[in-house]
């Protein structure tokens, strides 16, 4: 018969394997242990089983074994979509019937709420278009941000969709199309989360963290109550008083007998609580994100920023608040209440740029840190947040002749250029797969 411990094991196995696949190739990871599994798991091993392959079979399981994997983690199809929903309702077919009848009044009209929000913010996720950038919308886009000069520069056409990219855009190779404010393609909602789909995205992460909390919690509850009927001084915390007298073994034999009032609500309740740091970790993540006014995807972009730094091939210089723009390959005007205030540009010998076509006055100034590097995209906490919940949100509140707001915005994210160094490196950028 397996033991609970087994069971226990298993479960907190599969997290942190998952944990480790998803989140290893993080920025905000890079030098970390975590990224040092990573690595181990899923290039260094790989790379020695290839070599033992090439040798035995020609390289033949090797193949397949690839082809598999890139069909479920880098092509758009819906398994692992199916594999959460099955994930969720299968779940909940083992928890409710045993739990429900002892549930109190409160949790039996609150408790169906926390079961069908996951399900329609994973709708809304999956079936909402994230922002997908075709001739039609195109200028719709080009308007939502301008270029910062930084991280993205005007006149980059995508080869693919044969658009001007739009700032914050970036081509998804597994959905086939341009996203607006791409944030990263989820497999999970089996669709990209960009500017349009966003919110839900987040609402999807915090409803299922708080049913996983919370139907973890309730169950950890019954399951105590259970073992209390034959050990009255029992507690969930091993290390209490009541269980000094206890072993590990008599601890989790204690578990087991619990566990009888039914096998299946006791699993899935072990399943919830082992699983919720997960989502929650993702959710505080992507909450992190939008606090520095960023995306996975940019996030990325600034530790490769940071990487260059270290090596000096990184300049900066002002912009001039007054420069024409040419509408062919930049909008005039954009919905954001600010405007670039820098030129950032790399090189490849570690000079100065040269060229009187380059954007920008002035002299170039080499730039050792992401903390003296403004991000135009931070308007502060409650804005980047607003513009995640509201799409498209007019930050000039209509104001047509405003090229720069100095009282929205601007101060805030001075006070806060700290934050992209803690976003890069162990510590200090910020990404995910997911």
């Amino acid at each position: 018969m397996v033991s609970l411990r087994d069971i226990a094991l298993v479960i907190l196995g599969i997290s942190f394997m998952t944990f480790i696949t998803f989140f290893g190739r993080l920025p905000i990871f890079r030098n970390t242990p975590i990224s040092y599994l990573h690595r181990l798991i899923w290039i260094h091993l790989p790379n020695f089983l290839t070599s033992i392959d090439q040798r035995l079979t020609s390289g033949r399981i090797t193949s397949n074994t690839s082809r598999a994997y890139n069909f479920i983690m880098y092509d758009r199809h819906p398994t692992v979509l199916i594999f959460f929903f099955l994930l969720l309702s299968v779940s909940e077919y083992f928890y409710l019937p045993a739990a429900w009848p002892h549930f109190t009044l409160v949790h039996q009209i609150f408790g169906p709420i926390a079961i069908v929000l996951p399900y329609l913010f994973l709708y809304l996720a999956c079936f909402t278009d994230p922002g997908t950038i075709t001739p039609s919308t195109h200028v719709y886009f080009m308007a939502q941000y301008p270029y910062d000069y930084t991280l993205f520069h005007p006149a980059i056409y995508c080869s693919t969709c044969r658009l001007l990219k739009p700032a914050r855009s970036k081509h998804c190779s597994i959905c086939k199309r341009c996203v607006s404010k791409l944030d990263h393609h989820c497999v999970f909602i089996n669709s990209c989360v960009g500017s349009q789909n966003h919110h839900y995205f987040l609402l999807l992460l915090l409803t299922t963290g708080i049913l996983t909390l919370y139907g973890g919690c309730l169950g950890l509850g019954l399951v105590s109550a259970s073992v209390r009927t034959r050990y009255p001084l029992w507690s969930v915390w091993p290390f209490s008083s009541s269980n000094s007298s206890q072993s590990w073994s008599q601890y989790f034999i204690s578990w087991q007998y619990g566990l009888q009032f039914s096998v299946g609500m006791g699993a899935v309740t072990m399943l919830a609580l082992l699983t919720s740091p997960l989502v929650w970790g993702l959710l505080t993540y992507h909450i992190w994100l939008v606090y520095c006014g960023t995306t996975t995807n940019e996030s990325m972009k600034w530790a490769d920023y940071q990487l260059d730094m270290d090596d000096g091939l990184v300049f900066k210089r002002k912009m001039n608040p007054n420069r024409p723009k040419n509408p062919r390959i930049e909008p005039v005007w954009t919905r954001w209440p600010v405007e670039p205030e820098q030129v950032l540009v790399r090189t490849e010998d570690g000079k100065p740029p040269r060229g009187e076509n380059l954007p920008g006055v002035g002299e170039w100034e080499p730039v050792w840190k992401l903390r003296d590097v403004e991000n135009l995209y931070d308007l502060g906490f409650w804005d980047n947040l607003l513009d995640v919940l509201w799409p498209g949100y007019d930050f000039r509140q209509g104001d047509d002749e405003m090229p720069v707001s100095e009282t929205r915005g601007r101060s805030k994210r001075r006070s806060r250029r700290s934050r992209k160094a803690k976003t890069s490196g162990a510590g200090a950028s910020i990404a995910s797969t997911l």
